[in-house]
Parts: structure tokens; C-alpha cells; sequence
């Protein structure tokens, strides 16, 4: 259903709001430059200090601003499972594609918790539903098994799969078989996700270069596996200095440093220490990105 290059898009602000000139402006660099899902409200959208107004203005504002030129995922996850389900119904209203919902933070909930989470907002709507899986977000890993439960219900057709680790993710898709989508949630291991029956990915690194992600899985489609490798090496400096500090802070300075955006943050997030933003001014400078 969903495959591609997808861009977990951040949240540009200014003076303290959310500056909609702005992400207007990612949203279409995003399209011009291949981009073919835009996942707003995301971790690397800072959707943990997004009032609840908020988040649904980013939503209904990302979906009219595409204008059904690509698909949207709208971010709609929480620890609670009630406010799972109401800004998952918005985002139904609000018209997007599908919701990608993460695993519920801080709770700790068991396997048997995660699946009655889940199963529990897929019976509330019927919009298509994205797992989202992070444990170094959330501290709980959701497994295979639990995958495979819920990959039953009609409405949940895919995972974000962020863990990094491939003995996993292929285990997810012996038992989940190919007509489910799992989508990379780590740049790093993208490729190598591909080659094992992933189909698409839901990229930090889109952000600053969506033509080089987009250009990856063009070659990778078409069967060319050594173009697909060289954009792979080409990015791979440009996936670390991402996660130079905690995401999205080093996406958002690169944006800033690119003209896109102001370099602004909500608290607990701040802007980078100045050993970490020369070191990333290189890499950008390096990958051609400023000058």
C-alpha cells in the first residue's frame, strides 16, 4: 500500500508557533525532489510538545497543502490509548492516507498490552494503520509475534520498523509475508531492509537531501543495485551527522543552515553545542548542501 521514499517532515517554528509558510515550503521541496509519502507529525516532528490544536493543524494542514499529489501518513500515536484514537480519527477526517502510530512510551506495556493497544484504535477506525516500532524512543520492544497478531486485523497493513536490527525485521516479514508493508525507521539499514523484502522508508535524512533518498529507491526498483549502492555510500556520513544529537535537532539546524527554515526548537529540545553544529556545517558543506 505504502512504499517509496517517505520524509518524517519536522515542525518548523517561529516566535514559539508554528510557522505554515514554512512547511508549506518543505512540504514542496519534498515533492519537487521525488519525495513519495510525507509523514508529518512524527518523533522527528517534535510531535511530544505539539498541542493538541496543534498537531491537528499540521495534519489538516499537510494534507491540503498535498493536495493528493502523494500519500500522507499522519503521525497520531500517544501512551494513551484514548488519545490514540481521537487523533487518529482526526487525521481520518482530516483526510489523510494513513496514521502511523508508535508503540505507547513510558507505560512499558507487555506484548500482550501492545497488541490490545492497537487492536483496540484498528476497531475503533478504518483507516490504514502504520506500527511504529523504537525502543531506544520508547524502552519497549514490540516483537515478531506481537507484529503477527496484529498484522490479522484488515486495517493495520504495515511497520515502521526502527530498531536497526535485521535478524528482526526479517523475522517480521517470514511471519508477516511480503503483502505487508515494513518500512526502515533507520536510515542506515535501509538498503539492506530492501534487499530482504522491505519496501520503503520513512527517512530523517529526506529531510535535507530528498533527491539522493528518493534517487536510492528509484535504482532499487528499476533493478539497479549498484546505483542504489552508491547513493547508500553517498548518504551513509550524511545518516551520522543526522544523529549527531537527538533527532531532530540536527535536521532541523541543517534546514536552518540551508535557508529552509528558522533554527528554533521546543523546550526540552535546544539548539546544538557549537563542537557538534561545526562538525555538521562540514558534512553539509562536504555533500554539497551549503556552501
Amino acid at each position: 500500500m505504502f512504499k517509496g521514499s517517505m520524509v518524517a517532515v519536522v515542525t518548523p517554528f517561529k516566535n514559539g508557533k508554528l510557522d505554515e509558510k514554512a512547511l508549506g515550503d518543505l512540504i514542496e521541496f519534498q515533492i519537487k525532489n521525488g519525495t513519495d509519502v510525507i509523514v508529518p507529525c512524527g518523533t522527528t516532528g517534535e510531535s511530544a510538545t505539539l498541542s493538541h490544536e496543534e498537531h491537528h493543524r499540521v495534519v489538516e494542514f499537510t494534507v491540503q497543502t498535498v493536495n493528493k499529489r502523494v500519500p500522507v501518513i499522519a503521525g497520531a500515536g500517544s501512551n494513551s490509548t484514548s488519545e490514540t484514537v481521537e487523533l487518529t480519527k482526526y487525521a481520518q477526517k482530516a483526510g489523510a492516507n494513513g496514521v502511523l502510530l508508535i508503540t505507547p512510551y513510558y507505560n512499558k506495556p507487555t506484548q500482550e498490552g501492545l497488541y490490545r493497544h492497537f487492536k483496540h484504535v484498528a476497531e475503533t477506525v478504518d483507516i490504514p494503520i502504520i506500527l511504529y516500532n523504537v525502543p531506544g524512543r520508547t524502552s519497549v520492544n514490540m516483537l515478531p509475534s506481537t507484529v503477527a497478531r496484529l498484522r490479522e486485523l484488515k486495517n493495520i497493513v504495515g511497520l515502521k520498523e526502527a530498531t536497526g536490527d535485521l535478524k528482526q525485521i526479517s523475522e517480521i516479514l517470514r511471519l508477516c509475508g511480503r503483502d505487508f508493508d515494513v518500512l526502515s525507521g533507520d536510515d542506515f539499514t535501509t538498503l539492506p531492509m530492501l534487499a530482504i523484502g522491505g519496501v520503503g522508508a520513512i527517512s530523517v535524512t529526506a529531510n535535507v537531501a530528498p533527491a539522493d533518498c528518493a534517487g536510492m529507491f528509484d535504482a532499487f526498483f528499476a533493478g539497479k543495485m549498484e546505483e542504489a549502492l552508491k547513493f547508500h555510500y553517498k548518504m551513509e556520513p550524511l545518516h551520522s551527522a543526522m544523529f549527531i544529537e537527538t533527532n531532530p535537532i540536527p535536521a532541523k539546524t541543517s534546514l536552518a543552515l540551508m535557508g529552509k527554515i528558522s533554527e528554533e526548537f521546543r523546550l526540552p529540545l535546544c539548539p546544538m553545542s557549537d563542537a557538534n553544529k561545526d562538525k555538521l556545517k562540514k558534512t553539509l558543506k562536504e555533500y554539497g548542501l551549503i556552501s
